[in-house]
């Protein structure tokens, strides 16, 4: 019944449903404290769901009839003995095997006796039984151990699907084609011919009133750790032996075992506050967020990848919240042209725009149209709004959602994969908190805090100031 089921999850099992993915007889039952008549449930579940046509409509009403819910606490073996009884009600008129997907979003405070109660009190004896688990997994190595052990105990690794909706993503999932089944791609990708890598979540708003919850994790723990951190596997990682999920989670787990710990002297902090004009409150402004709180709403960190293809090239990720625009990118700069005859040209740029705007783009040097002999930079284009307009995109939730339907898990973390990106993170945050180091303040509505540029031209980065990529219009 939370937020984030109405905003997300429920939309993507609709997106499912009206493209004929969800299996005939599937039912969705919601389980949660809060005690939720059908009626007002149904409005709930609907009421973020967009629709276009009367089609659309009428397929709510047909979804709606596949969502109930029930009531129970999480902490209580009793519960979810109730849990099983109502499920095996709604699994009576279904013939052949009964199988069953949890997806539990909850607080960590609940994590522990909810997933023990669903496997000890709901699980399947007629089917198979899978298990999505949403962030966050823990706040340190430690915790992340305590919680993935007490997964361990009760459920089988293979039946664990941990979702990171990054992953889900159009151009996050296309990643690995575009790198593997192009034969140019792969002779660039590497140190001889990148100099360094940008992966940037830029969001223009603030905490709006979540700052209570956000203040106990930080914009590290919440972007970062998880979501850029698993690009940077994906962009960096080796070409696995098959597109097996394990063979395909093999590699990027790889990749994070290079990756030294991060240190202070390779990050800078942030924290906005009010906007220029006053009409944008500042993060300490939040009335749940602590007073004198010092948690970063912003931060830009340098990682290096210590093996054969990326020694000496610099991945840097940068991350904030109340900034001057809404994206996420990849940037990957490549090396200056060896003997350039040309003066003053600008470095190929490879991006891929992962949102919004999906696109793929490369900036690459042209002669002036005309009796001009001048450069200039220019782009090859692959905007997916104008190359496939008849495409829809399929929200991320939704794209990950088949994938577990299909047992597919080559999107999903594994539980060594959350160790070594914990190992990368841990002792970093643990100075961050308890030196309590100040972040730079920079205004809500900016490009961040004084001092970014700055940063990444200090790893090798060169910015053309005089081109600017512009999406194609929406038709």
């Amino acid at each position: 019944s939370g937020d984030l089921a109405f905003k997300k999850t429920y939309p993507a099992l609709f997106g499912l449903f009206k493209n004929g993915f969800l299996p005939k007889n599937s039912q969705i039952i919601g389980y949660a404290r809060s005690h939720i008549e059908l009626p007002e449930f149904h409005k709930r579940v609907s009421s973020k769901i967009k629709t276009a046509t009367d089609e659309d409509r009428q397929l709510v009403a047909k979804f709606l009839a596949k969502c109930t819910y029930f009531s129970g606490k999480y902490d209580d073996p009793a519960s979810f003995q109730a849990l099983d009884k109502f499920v095996s009600s709604q699994e009576a008129a279904v013939p052949g095997k009964k199988h069953r997907l949890f997806y539990m979003a909850l607080p960590p405070s609940v994590f522990i006796p909810a997933s023990a109660g669903l496997r000890d009190k709901t699980y399947s004896t007629k089917g198979s039984n899978r298990l999505i688990v949403e962030k966050p997994f823990g706040k340190d190595f430690d915790s992340s151990k305590v919680l993935s052990r007490a997964l361990a105990a009760k459920w089988q690794e293979d039946e664990i699907y941990r979702i990171d909706h990054y992953l889900g993503k159009e151009m996050v999932k296309s990643l690995m084609v575009f790198r593997f089944a192009n034969v140019f791609m792969g002779a660039v990708w590497n140190r001889y011919y990148i100099d360094n890598v940008q992966i940037t979540f830029k969001e223009k708003i603030g905490t709006e009133g979540r700052g209570g919850y956000f203040d106990e994790f930080g914009i590290i723990r919440d972007i970062m750790q998880n979501h850029l951190l698993q690009i940077l596997s994906i962009v960096a990682m080796e070409k696995p032996v098959t597109l097996d999920a394990e063979d395909v989670r093999n590699e990027k787990v790889k990749v994070l075992r290079c990756i030294k710990p991060l240190t202070l002297d390779n990050v800078l902090l942030g924290q906005y506050i009010a906007s220029e004009d006053g009409k944008e409150p500042g993060y300490l402004d939040d009335p749940t967020v602590p007073k004198g709180s010092v948690t970063p709403t912003y931060a830009a960190a340098v990682f290096h990848i210590h093996n054969e293809r990326w020694e000496g090239v610099p991945f840097i990720l940068k991350c904030g919240k109340a900034l001057n625009e809404q994206k996420a990118e990849i940037r990957i700069q490549f090396t200056d042209v060896a003997g350039n005859i040309y003066p003053s040209i600008a470095r190929n740029e490879l991006v891929i725009r992962v949102q919004p705007d999906e696109a793929v783009y490369m900036k690459f040097i042209n002669k002036q149209p005309g009796l001009s002999s001048a450069t200039m930079t220019s782009e090859l284009d692959l905007s997916y709004s104008k190359r496939y307009q008849d495409v829809k995109i399929p929200d991320a939730y939704e794209s990950l959602i088949l994938d577990v339907l299909r047992g597919d898990k080559s999107n999903f973390v594994r539980d060594d994969e959350l160790d070594a990106a914990w190992r990368i993170f841990t002792p970093l945050l643990h100075k961050i908190e308890g030196e309590r180091c100040k972040p730079v303040l920079y205004r809500f509505g900016t490009r961040g805090p004084v001092g970014v540029s700055e940063f990444v031209e200090k790893w090798g980065y060169k910015r053309n100031a005089d081109y600017s990529w512009t999406p194609p219009k929406k038709l």
